[in-house]
């Protein structure tokens, strides 16, 4: 698993307010084009899911992500699977005084021999993934920093 932490000058509420509005993700993430809510609500859950799509090394890919496990206020963990590989992003919070810790946790694991070609191609992947999430990381913090109003 990848995984990547970005302290963010604002409480935890805060910070989870903006990762859990799935509407305006595409808004505060710049590497993300687009974004489809798929489960026809407003709210945040397990089974909340969206389609997204994202330029990675210059190219647009998309994907369905599923919300499956949700700590309010603490974690969520979404999940997806595609070109036969099985991905799970987990975000977590940990409050620092009046500050956030944002950790970000990323794997794929290959599912037959599709994926297991898939897997060849992530190790090299590793890299430019990481740079993406922190870029996510740091996109997240500043709109969690910006004065609201």
């Amino acid at each position: 698993m990848i995984t990547v932490t970005r302290e963010i000058a604002v409480p935890a509420e805060r910070v989870w307010a903006v990762i859990t509005d799935i509407d305006r993700t595409a808004e505060v993430i710049r590497g993300m084009t687009r974004l489809e809510r798929l489960d026809g609500g407003t709210g945040f859950g397990v089974g909340t899911s969206w389609r997204e799509t994202r330029v990675m090394l210059g190219k647009e890919a998309t994907e369905t992500m599923t919300v499956t496990a949700v700590v309010p206020g603490q974690s969520y963990t979404t999940e997806a699977d595609s070109h036969g590989t099985h991905y799970r992003s987990i975000f977590t919070l940990t409050a620092q005084g009046a500050n956030t810790l944002l950790a970000m946790g990323f794997e794929g694991v290959p599912e037959g021999k599709v994926g297991r070609f898939a897997a060849f191609i992530g190790k090299m992947m590793e890299g430019p993934t990481r740079r993406m999430l922190r870029r996510d990381l740091d996109d997240i913090a500043t709109a969690a920093e910006r004065p609201e109003g």
